[in-house]
């Protein structure tokens, strides 16, 4: 299993509505590509004095599925022109691990 790991900022005004774009279509437009392999997204959001700090944590079968997701290059964000148009900055490249143990109780 591999964790796809990306963050994105907004301001306090614009967060509500990126959430809301994330749960409403975004997550919804990624779960209707059926990319084998791809198991699932979390969603992070975390309120700073500034700006508003969100993390997204994706689950994939390997490396090969997250090509099938974004292409050759792995690394590659994916932040599709409505979120563009509401992040104040977001990570050019995600970062991924692989998972090692897992323990859920």
């Amino acid at each position: 299993m591999i964790k796809r790991i990306w963050h994105g900022w907004t301001t306090h005004a614009n967060a509500d509505r990126y959430e809301a774009l994330l749960k409403e279509e975004i997550f919804p437009g990624i779960e209707a590509k059926q990319v084998p392999g791809y198991r699932g997204i979390q969603l992070l959001r975390r309120e700073l004095a500034d700006e508003v700090k969100f993390i997204t944590l994706m689950e994939f079968d390997s490396l090969d599925a997250i090509k099938a997701f974004v292409g050759e290059d792995v690394t590659v964000s994916y932040v599709p022109d409505k979120a563009r148009e509401v992040l104040a900055h977001w990570d050019s490249h995600a970062q991924h691990y692989e998972v090692r143990e897992q323990r859920r109780y």
